[in-house]
């Protein structure tokens, strides 16, 4: 048995910072729980050009705190006081990276130079290369250990532990410890007064997924406690790569690679994506937008990218087939005088008029090509396999704007696990809304939840030693789960089968009770019961087949669009935007072993007032910490 005044579970980039950050407000009894520190989602994924989304720093363009939460709040099903926090701290967490030595690229003069990402209107984005994520761990781990916080690595997290506090005559749902096995299989309790839940995303829950492979999540441990959870059904999905998990984005794309499809066996290659488009010329431009629009976007799909997703997504899922990219050969009837103005103005002033797509890689980003060459896949001599893959949960816990999850106290999910954003988001902004939430929880716990509460022996006489093999199926994600996620909560959704699903997922975890169970079966309720609502096809959840239920109490955006992929008719339902004003909870009762789900209304930006005098006074008082 052990206590911890703060309980950090999860070491990637989000974990790190709330450590740091907690020490350096003066909260001491610390420690980081961890499978390792070498297996967070953040020290082992990158993309193309990883995205760090930010305050504008550089320039004479006007920007804000409001107006950087006006773009994250406008895509739609994100709270506007969420959006006006991670806008407004996000200049100050991007500084504290930059101060522990991340070296995010400035001019001469000193600026922060920036760039345009996806669904951004300003250079809000910033870089350090391919390993943004990557390079943010290594200085908050060098710091963590400068501050001597201790860190249990090998440590893998099966529970969970909650009591009741009695406030304001009411008892309520608060966190106050976890149970962890270690490599050797013995069961080790901690109890806390605050935990700090950083486990990220729910990358163990698909087949097709580039999360790193030893990523599972942990979301499902929450639920089971009853932690209520927020727009679940808004993931994103793109192309990547599966032998080894990488996106191919950017420069991957805009280098116009050869698409081949092959049997399982890799025998009978063909080029597929030639019959959708009106010639080649048009598949070539739209393979080299693909670079610039990845992820998947439903609105992409007719006249645009997001239709090779779905066409790699056919041949994958439902022809059982193998995709590559070649990037020894050009397509078929490739030439670069017949493609968009902007693509080929793009290649020649890269310098990339070169005869094949892996000498064009070769020079505008020659270590996207040395990436796959460490990692076992040599792109002049093999093609590259390839699916649409889970990226990232848009959805996840509910928080405050403090970070504190919406109904069990004392417990802070952060990082991906958070569900702060809403349908889409501009590139980067997670890693952002990571390093924010790690100060806002760390700011909170250190002036609302500083002292001791929790009764020690009373918690401990109720700890009782568990069956170590029902602990150690609690480690385990089963094929099953992988298998149905991508097959009916991925890219493409249909209603039919999400009944017949959803009822089986239940059955599942009722026979199984494990948290990953658990949490394929919440997921897809909630994508089921979104698309009955009639949410419709939006961000990258593509919603096919007839009418979606109800329509809920908006009005419906339009009728069904029609197209013909595959030999068949696909209909593909619009998105009806009265719930872009929404935000759909979700919540599993553990006590009555049931599952419901409400639309809440969106809370708008605040107009706040930002009286000097009235600020200060506020913040000397502590009122600043009110819920």
């Amino acid at each position: 048995m052990r206590k911890v005044h703060t309980l950090i579970i999860g070491s990637g980039a989000a974990g790190l910072c709330a450590a740091v950050r907690l020490r350096a407000e003066g909260v001491d009894d610390l420690l980081i729980a961890t499978e390792g520190l070498d297996q967070s989602t953040s020290i082992n994924t990158g993309s193309d050009k990883q995205t760090y989304y930010k305050l504008s720093l550089c320039g004479n363009q006007t920007d804000s705190p409001y107006e950087t939460a006006q773009t994250l709040f406008e895509n739609g099903s994100m709270h506007g006081d969420i959006a006006l926090v991670e806008a407004a701290l996000s200049a100050r967490a991007f500084f504290h990276l930059v101060n522990l030595g991340v070296r995010f690229p400035t001019d001469r003069f000193g600026q922060f130079a920036g760039y345009k990402t996806d669904h951004d209107p300003r250079q809000h984005a910033t870089s350090v290369g391919p390993y943004t994520s990557r390079d943010m761990c290594i200085a908050l781990i060098k710091r963590v250990k400068e501050l001597q916080i201790p860190i249990c690595e090998h440590l893998y997290c099966v529970e969970l532990l909650k009591c009741k506090e009695q406030r304001k005559e009411q008892a309520e749902n608060r966190i106050c410890g976890a149970i962890f096995l270690n490599d050797h299989d013995e069961w080790i309790p901690i109890i806390a007064e605050n935990i700090i839940f950083a486990v990220g995303g729910p990358g163990g829950l698909y087949e097709a997924s580039v999360y790193p492979s030893g990523h599972k999540g942990g979301i499902g441990l929450a639920l089971a406690i009853g932690a209520e959870a927020q727009n679940l059904p808004e993931s994103q999905f793109g192309i990547a790569s599966t032998k080894f998990r990488w996106n191919v984005s950017g420069t991957y794309m805009q280098v116009i690679p050869k698409f081949v499809s092959t049997d399982q066996n890799g025998s009978e290659p063909r080029e597929f994506l030639r019959e959708y488009f009106d010639s080649p010329a048009e598949l070539h431009s739209k393979i080299f937008l693909k670079g610039y629009q990845w992820p998947f976007d439903v609105r992409k799909v007719i006249g645009g990218s997001s239709l090779i997703d779905i066409l790699v997504y056919i041949e994958t899922v439902e022809h059982h087939r193998r995709v590559f990219l070649d990037y020894r050969e050009n397509p078929q009837d490739f030439s670069f005088d017949r493609l968009l103005p902007e693509a080929y103005q793009y290649l020649k002033n890269s310098g990339a008029l070169l005869e094949t797509p892996v000498m064009r890689l070769e020079k505008m980003n020659p270590n996207a090509v040395r990436h796959y060459g460490v990692n076992g896949i040599d792109l002049h001599g093999e093609m590259l396999e390839i699916a649409v893959c889970a990226q990232h949960n848009n959805g996840g816990l509910a928080g405050t704007i403090w970070w504190e999850s919406t109904n069990i106290k004392h417990f802070f999910p952060i990082g991906e696990v958070n569900g702060s954003h809403g349908v889409m988001r501009p590139g980067g902004s997670a890693l952002n809304s990571g390093q924010v939430g790690a100060f806002r929880a760390a700011e909170f716990i250190a002036n609302r939840y500083r002292n001791w509460t929790l009764d020690i022996d009373e918690i401990a006489s109720k700890i009782r030693k568990p069956d170590l093999s029902t602990l150690r199926l609690k480690k385990a994600v089963p094929d099953f789960v992988c298998r149905r996620m991508s097959q009916f909560g991925g890219m493409v959704r249909r209603l039919d089968d999400l009944k017949i699903v959803v009822k089986e997922a239940w059955q599942q975890f009722q026979h199984d009770r494990n948290p990953f169970c658990l949490a394929h079966a919440v997921y897809l309720d909630a994508i089921f019961y979104a698309i009955y609502s009639g949410v419709g096809s939006r961000g990258s959840g593509l919603v096919i087949g007839g009418n979606s239920g109800n329509n809920g109490n908006g009005n419906n955006s339009g009728k069904p669009i029609h197209c013909k992929l595959d030999g068949d008719q696909w209909s593909l339902q619009p998105e009806n935007e009265f719930y872009r004003e929404k935000v759909l909870l979700s919540y599993y009762d553990p006590e009555a072993d049931e599952i419901s789900h409400y639309w809440e209304q969106r809370r708008p930006i605040p107009e706040t007032d930002l009286w000097f005098e009235t600020i200060w006074q506020e913040f000397q008082q502590g009122k600043i910490y009110r819920q």
